[in-house]
């Protein structure tokens, strides 16, 4: 490794070693941004692709957000809710056939090359459109990009397409990768997947498997004075237990997507110099959920599923599971959207005897041992919280005569089971909301989606109206007439039952108090971390 590598021994040495490596002077204003310094992060997973460009999930950008940037970040005063990145201005056409982009000049890639729309162009016809797994949604009617200039593009459409939707996803699907590294390569295989090129104010410098991602401070940064850390060192905590123990011994500087467990936050709260912050996630809602298989009989009947949604005491599970720190849902747009939810849709409290009422009215009286009938119940592996949640819904349904067996995979089993192999009744999964429901919401309920794409409807559930309305709203170009439509979506999906919406829930970061410029953006963990710097 060269001289400025950081070796296992250095990395997972008590915090006085560590965390001295980022002590400076304190300087005249103590808040003022201090320059230089390592900043040391948990990270509970090492993703085998780090281009955001291919892969749009949290994982991955949150280590290659800091290296590969989109056009614009989510903002918490931003016009629209949006900050410049390398685009400083969009604006679509009336009749919703293009999208203009006035692009930042000055910007040089990690190898020195220029940015230009070429860029642009290139990512976004062969990246975003057929190879990124939410940009074939947002960019399926993509025609061309005409690029008049260097700092220009222009998206052309085959149909018209609504530019709120495009300006909802410029955070999450615009990432941008250098056209002089992937044309004429193979794109899914190409090295700069694993260690990216990007624009922004950190670049990749190496990733040792089962130990560190390590990122270093790119001088050439289009805005002046940016970054302030030298490095940003990823240290691999696939155990959450782990993080707060490292927190605390001072080896790390912070914990993000609530890398400390739940149960350990209020603990960790009253310990000096360590920060509970819930801010910074408002752009990254996700939503515990219930999948139904509508093959089985019983799970196709409506009032079987209305049961099963009166037999869930949501209060009980964001007060026991999340212990607070989530929200009972309503629908499938989560409360904190401004834009597009809605309170007005039909609810199911809490009520085992209305449960119980609606199952024998369907037709499934309990036999000689109180059962009614048996389902495989699936919990996704993912979260702590989606596998407790599972043993609850088990004892819950039970309450109701229904007998679950729950069946628990790994990631890779899990996936193949619900989405591809549809060997499920149930099953618990977390979608994520990205601030518009075309993005990746409706494909939760729409029918005719292929075999084999995760967190999509593969239940083999159909409703003509509720596919009309999605259709309908994924070609209206007026905002609010959009936002009307996608009300009424919720609407019916609340009263139909496609799934159940549970619960809703933002992470928490946990941090060493010297770290300033935390949770600044409503996309925080998965920004690019360029006015993040130390305290003495």
């Amino acid at each position: 490794m060269s001289s400025s590598g950081v070796s296992r021994r250095v990395l997972l040495q008590g915090g006085t070693a560590l965390l001295a490596s980022t002590a400076l002077p304190r300087i005249a204003s103590a808040e003022e941004p201090q320059r230089g310094g390592r900043l040391v992060v948990a990270a509970d997973s090492e993703p085998r692709n780090l281009n955001p460009a291919i892969v749009a999930s949290n994982g991955v950008f949150f280590v290659s957000s800091k290296v590969v940037e989109p056009l614009a970040e989510a903002s918490f005063d931003g016009k629209e809710g949006l900050s410049p990145r390398l685009a400083l201005a969009w604006e679509g056409a009336p009749d919703g056939r293009s999208a203009t982009f006035k692009l930042r000049s000055g910007v040089k890639w990690h190898d020195a090359k220029p940015f230009t729309s070429a860029d642009v162009a290139f990512s976004a016809l062969n990246l975003w459109k057929p190879l990124q797994n939410l940009g074939r949604v947002v960019f399926k009617d993509l025609e061309t990009v005409e690029t008049p200039d260097d700092h220009t593009a222009v998206f052309r459409f085959a149909s018209p397409t609504p530019f709120q939707l495009i300006r909802n996803a410029l955070p999450a699907l615009t990432s941008v990768v250098p056209k002089h590294v992937y044309d004429g390569t193979d794109i899914a295989t190409n090295p700069a997947n694993i260690a990216p090129i990007g624009t922004g104010p950190y670049r990749f410098a190496e990733h040792r498997a089962g130990e560190f991602y390590r990122l270093e401070r790119y001088a050439d940064y289009w805005q002046e004075r940016e970054p302030y850390l030298d490095e940003i060192i990823y240290r691999v905590l696939p155990d959450r237990a782990a993080a707060a123990g490292a927190l605390e011994a001072e080896e790390i500087h912070l914990a993000a997507f609530s890398a400390v467990p739940l149960a350990d936050l209020d603990r960790i709260s009253k310990v000096p110099g360590i920060d509970v912050v819930t801010r910074g996630y408002e752009a990254l809602t996700y939503q515990l959920v219930v999948e139904i298989n509508h093959r089985r009989k019983e799970l196709a009947d409506l009032r079987v599923r209305q049961a099963i949604a009166h037999a869930i005491d949501k209060e009980f599970v964001v007060k026991t599971i999340f212990l607070g720190y989530a929200a009972a849902a309503t629908g499938p747009v989560p409360r904190n959207d401004k834009q597009f939810y809605t309170p007005d849709v039909p609810t199911y409290a809490f009520d085992v005897a209305k449960a119980n009422a609606l199952l024998d009215e369907a037709g499934y009286p309990r036999g000689a041992d109180g059962t009614r009938f048996r389902l495989k119940l699936l919990p996704a592996p993912y979260f702590n919280e989606t596998r407790q949640f599972g043993d609850y819904l088990r004892q819950a349904l039970a309450q109701i005569g229904i007998a679950a067996e729950l069946v628990n995979n790994d990631s890779a089993g899990h996936q193949k089971a619900v989405y591809t192999d549809h060997a499920f009744d149930l099953a618990v999964a977390p979608p994520v909301f990205r601030g518009d429901p075309a993005i990746s919401t409706t494909i939760l309920v729409e029918s005719g989606i292929p075999a084999g794409v995760p967190f999509s409807n593969q239940g083999g559930y159909a409703n003509r109206e509720l596919d009309g309305i999605i259709t309908e709203a994924a070609q209206t170009l007026d905002p609010q007439a959009r936002i009307a439509l996608y009300r009424d979506f919720q609407a019916k999906v609340a009263a139909d039952l496609p799934l159940i919406n549970v619960a809703e829930w933002g992470f928490t970061t946990v941090a060493r108090s010297v770290v300033r410029n935390v949770s600044n953006n409503p996309r925080w963990a998965v920004s690019n971390w360029a006015d993040t710097w130390l305290a003495a």
